[in-house]
Order: structure tokens, then C-alpha cells, then sequence
């Protein structure tokens, strides 16, 4: 969750590591701190609760020089969001900075303080800082230092640590937490995202699975988990970044939400023919593993599960195959039934997940045919570690809230229907006619963004309410369930979703005039079935919001206001029917007056547990 950047440099580098911060400051924004120290050897170490603005202005007052250092914004997981509880943490001459859980922090914490180590903070991270000075003791060196200590953490870590006695090196360790290093001229960096690195560097190595590595302006020295010196291969990276503008949008999530075409046009580029998706869309040799699936078990977390949900749909209904979907956390600690010929997806925004990523490593012991990672994240543990991947290219999405990640995932899942389809049944028409429609498809998100100044009005309904339900059918539930998170997100609104046919079962006792209902309600089979559902909550005075398609003729009145949805196919249909609620989302957010872009508790990317 939290953000690392580190820089060994002949020049000052506490700029490079305050805008590398606040480039992941998606990732955690509770505190921040930085950590430099010059060629004499002196340490400057700034600390402050909040977001990087904060750490920004307490640089600018108290200027720090030094070639090498550290930096860090956390999201609290040990120990409250406060100053003390900031890192960068010290342990006598070792200097550290921590992403993720050290979850035997408790009996190492004991140990050391038996050993006389006092400890200033609540966090689990300063049990590494005191365990490497104490093995540095009897090792003499930081990277041996590191290499005893990391044998004796349980857990998940990306970890950076410094000597201040020589500010030549830094040594860095990875597991179950990305670090990648960038590679400058007379100069080299880390960083817990490539993102924060691209002012200074397009070359990186992204470190695997418990290597450590020890940096120096000239050098990178990677040992593998076994100490064995070893070679990770230099990617060249043409990701652009553009956080620090928002163009002309008050709010990243806003600019993010209209820039759906654009992603989504990226995402569809070069990979249709004129009747069908190519399989080289997806990896080398997917033709042929597409052809031996029959089951596919989709796994997933929060807003990607959701995208799951809709594929669950599309693949039993189009592509003739059996799915299931699970959320990663569930997977990976039960014992699950591997269906014959099953392809294992994962879908992950980041790619950085760490359930998802422990779901994908489960799979590749129990037997699955193959492994497909669906990502925005080019190079991350994800991609690298599944035998396929299809890249989003949605570009760098900053609101935490995530909109058009989750768009893009959709029409990769669409793809994949196709892709696997074609062997099971899905004639060239179906294929021809899902092709156009995805062709046709930013043009229809275009005509649907037309409608923000409706719902932007429609917003000021919510401004004195506390709970919401969002109700849909078929593939449109999983939709409701991706806007009642979005509200609750970013709004702090109470909102949950119903599958509409579920309203007797429970939820009907909850229908008054202070509850807005939100219903999203495309021209399909189930249309009529989802009216019967609107008449019950009208019958019980409750007060209705529906997103509709023209065709299904809802009317506006006293208790039902009704926007008109453009006319899509059926399998456009969850896509283009986000859109409304994402924008729902955030003009009843604006008038909440929340933190659109960094909602409270929350974090871009979930690297622990």
C-alpha cells in the first residue's frame, strides 16, 4: 500500500524523492518522510502526518542536501497515522523504509528490546531497522547484514535500508512487495512503482521474489533468495505519466472518467480483425491454450472482482464455457475443486495485489492448464509470473477511486469472451457482431458522458442522505455492486447493491423516502422482470433513480426520476452503464465535500493482506 523511493546520486536528490512521493502518494497518504544523507556521512531525516504537501513544505523551510536517500508515504497498517509512526525509521546508524506486514513482529519486537534496543514507534517496520544493526555487528557489512535479517521476517516486505557511516550504497529486499530498480548515468534509484522514477530514468529491473540487492551509483549486485548472484533482465519502459496534471478537471477521478474512450480505444487497438479478437491479444501459444479451456476460475479483489462478475456472464452465455469467480482472499486460504482444462484469470489493476498475486501462485500447484493475468501494469509481479497476459493500457489512473481501470478490464473480459468463444461454439455471426460492437464502443461512452449536467443535477437529491441500495439483473448486478462501492468510496455514503430479484428476500424492509434507490436498467431480457422489481419499491414509498435505456420506456414522476442511456448491445451494456454511476459518485461526493481523489482509509494498490 505504502510508497518507497531511494536514489544513490553524486547530486542532491531530496527533490527526485519528494516528487517520486508524491507520484505514489495513490498508494498511502497518511504520513511521509524523507531521509538523506551526505558524503560526510550527516543524516537530515523530515517526518510528517499528512499527505506530501506536508513533507514538501518542511523541506522547503528546512532545505536538505545529500546524495543518498530514502523516502516513504505510508498507509497506516501498524500504528496510528502520526509522526512517530512515519518513516523513515532509525536504529543507531541504519536508516529504513518498509512496505507491507511483518506479521512475527511481536516476538522479534521482545527479543530485541531483551537485547537493550529501544523502540520509538508503533510499527512493525522498526523491528528491521533494530534486527539489521544487530546482525550488522557481528556481519560488518549492510548487505550480509540484510541477508541474516530477511531469513528471520514472516511475511510480506519491500524493504530499503541505508548505513548513514556509508552513504555509498543502499541495500534493498523484496518479498511479496514490488520494488524495481532504475538505472540512471553515474546514478541509480528504487522505487515501489516505475511511475515514481520516469523524470530520471526509463531503464529499470523489477526484482523478483525474495531477492536482495545491494545499489551504488556504478553498481546493482541481485542475489536470489539463496544468496546466489544472479542477472535480472533491464526493461526499457515507454509508460507515460501524467499525475501532475489535471488538465481542466477539478479532480484526477474526474479527468480519469472522461478519458474512458480514449483508454478504451487504446485497449482495443491492433487487436480486432474486421469479425473477431486475435489471439496474439493475449500471448504467445493463447491460441492453443484456448483451445484445451473449458472452465475458467476468474479471482480477484474489490473493484476487479466486479469485473469478474460481468465476465462470469459473458463467458457461460457467449463463450460456452463453465466460470467461476472468487474473491483472492477466499481462494487462496480454502480448498477448492479444480474443474478439468481450467484456466486460472487474475485481474489486477496494479498487478501488485497481494491476494490476487498469492491466488495466482496457489493455482500454479494445483493443477490449472494455464495462467492469464489481466492488467494496466506492464512489467509488474502479476504479468511476469502468469503465462499470458493482456495488457488494459488504460494509462495511469491516480483517484483512488478506480473508473476507467475498471472499464478496461471489461472490455479485456469482452475480448477473452471472443477469444475463447470461437472454440466453443460462437458462430462467425456472434463474432462479427461482437467485433462492431466493440469497435463501436467509444463512441457510445462519448454519447453517454453527454449526460453529466442531468446527473450532475440529479446529485443534489443525496446531499442530506446516509444509505443507498443500487439494484440490478444479470450482468447488471455486478454493475450495481461497482456503484454502491463507488459511492461508499468516495462519498462515505452507506450504499450496497441487490441483485433486483432479491428485494422480498430482505432488502424491501429497508425501502423508505429517505433511501434513494438506484437502478440501472438496459433493453434485455430481463427488463420486464426488472419493472416488476421497480413496482414493488414504488409501492412502498421509496424514491427512485434509474439509469435506462430510451427503449424501456420509464417515465419520470414524483418518485422515479429517469435519465435516458444511449442504445447498446447487450454486452456494452455493463460497460456503458458504469459510466453513469461513476459520475453519480462524484457530484455526490463534490457536495459531500469529501477527498474525491484520496478518500480516507484508503489506498490505490493493496500490497498487503
Amino acid at each position: 500500500m505504502c510508497g518507497i523511493v531511494g536514489a544513490v546520486a553524486q547530486r542532491d536528490v531530496v527533490d527526485i524523492l519528494v516528487e517520486g512521493l508524491r507520484r505514489l502518494e495513490y498508494r498511502g497518504y497518511d504520513s511521509a518522510g524523507v531521509a538523506v544523507v551526505n558524503a560526510a556521512g550527516e543524516l537530515t531525516r523530515l517526518r510528517r502526518l499528512g499527505k506530501v504537501k506536508e513533507l514538501a513544505d518542511a523541506v522547503a523551510a528546512s532545505p536538505v542536501t545529500g546524495g543518498t536517500g530514502i523516502a516513504h508515504t505510508r498507509w497506516a497498517t501498524h500504528g496510528e497515522p502520526s509522526e512517530r509512526n512515519a518513516h523513515p525509521h532509525v536504529s543507531s546508524n541504519i536508516i529504513v523504509v518498509h512496505n507491507g506486514i511483518i506479521e512475527n513482529h511481536s516476538p522479534l519486537r521482545a527479543a530485541l528490546k531483551a537485547k537493550g534496543y529501544v523502540f520509538t514507534s508503533d510499527t512493525d517496520t522498526e523491528v528491521i531497522a533494530h534486527l539489521v544493526e544487530d546482525e550488522l555487528k557481528s556481519t560488518g557489512s549492510l548487505l550480509a547484514a540484510v541477508q541474516k535479517s530477511v531469513k528471520q521476517l514472516h511475511g510480506a516486505y519491500g524493504t530499503v535500508l541505508l548505513d548513514k557511516t556509508d552513504p555509498s550504497r543502499v541495500v534493498v529486499a523484496r518479498s511479496g512487495s514490488p520494488l524495481v530498480i532504475g538505472l540512471g548515468i553515474g546514478e541509480n534509484f528504487i522505487a515501489s512503482d516505475q511511475l515514481a522514477l520516469l523524470p530520471v530514468t526509463r531503464r529499470f529491473i523489477f526484482l523478483e521474489e525474495g531477492d536482495v540487492a545491494e545499489i551504488t551509483r556504478l553498481s546493482v549486485s541481485i542475489f536470489d533468495k539463496d544468496g546466489l548472484a544472479v542477472e535480472r533482465e533491464v526493461h526499457e519502459s515507454n509508460v507515460s505519466y501524467d499525475a501532475g496534471d489535471k488538465g481542466q478537471y477539478r479532480h484526477f477521478m474526474l479527468k480519469e472518467i472522461y478519458e474512458q474512450p480514449a483508454a478504451i480505444n487504446n485497449t482495443l487497438e491492433g487487436r480486432l480483425s474486421s469479425d473477431s479478437v486475435l489471439d496474439e491479444t493475449f500471448g504467445n501459444g493463447a491460441a492453443e491454450l484456448f483451445k484445451k479451456v473449458k472452465h475458467v476460475q476468474i479471482v480477484a479483489c474489490g473493484t476487479s472482482y466486479h469485473s469478474g462478475m460481468v465476465a462470469r456472464y459473458w463467458l457461460e452465455s457467449l463463450g460456452g464455457i463453465s466460470c467461476n469467480v472468487e474473491i483472492a482472499s477466499e481462494f487462496r486460504y480454502r480448498k477448492s475443486f479444480v474443474q478439468p482444462n481450467s484456466l486460472l484469470v487474475s485481474i489486477s489493476q496494479s498487478g501488485e495485489t497481494a491476494d490476487t498475486l498469492a491466488a495466482l501462485r496457489l493455482a500454479k500447484e494445483v493443477g490449472y492448464v494455464g495462467s492469464l493475468a489481466i492488467c494496466n501494469v506492464a512489467g509488474s509481479s502479476l504479468v511476469r509470473e502468469s503465462d499470458l497476459a493482456f495488457m488494459t493500457r488504460a494509462g495511469a489512473e491516480i483517484g483512488v477511486a478506480s473508473t476507467k481501470a475498471f472499464t478496461t478490464q471489461l472490455v479485456g473480459l469482452a475480448m477473452l469472451t471472443l477469444a475463447i468463444g470461437k472454440y466453443n461454439g460462437l458462430t462467425e455471426v456472434q463474432q462479427r457482431e461482437l467485433t462492431e460492437a466493440l469497435k463501436s464502443l467509444p463512441g457510445k461512452l462519448e454519447q453517454t458522458l453527454a449526460l453529466a449536467p442531468q446527473i450532475e443535477a440529479l446529485a443534489e437529491e443525496f446531499a442530506d442522505k446516509h444509505h443507498a441500495l443500487f439494484l440490478g439483473r444479470g450482468d447488471q448486478y455486478p454493475i450495481a455492486m461497482e456503484g454502491a462501492l463507488k459511492l461508499k468510496e468516495i462519498s462515505y455514503i452507506h450504499a450496497e447493491a441487490y441483485a433486483a430479484g432479491e428485494l422480498k428476500h430482505g432488502p424491501l424492509a429497508l425501502i423508505d423516502a429517505d433511501m434513494p434507490i438506484i437502478v440501472v436498467a438496459p433493453n434485455n431480457d430481463l427488463l420486464e422482470k426488472l419493472k416488476s422489481n421497480v413496482e414493488e419499491v414504488r409501492a412502498r414509498g421509496g424514491i427512485l433513480f434509474v439509469f435506462a435505456d430510451a427503449d424501456a420506456k420509464f417515465q419520470s414522476d414524483a418518485t422515479m426520476r429517469v435519465i435516458n442511456v444511449p442504445h447498446v448491445a447487450n454486452i456494452l451494456a455493463p460497460i456503458v452503464y458504469t459510466l453513469p454511476l461513476q459520475l453519480l459518485s462524484y457530484y455526490v461526493a463534490i457536495i459531500k465535500g469529501t477527498d474525491v481523489d484520496q478518500p480516507r482509509n484508503l489506498a490505490k494498490s493493496v500490497t498487503v493482506e
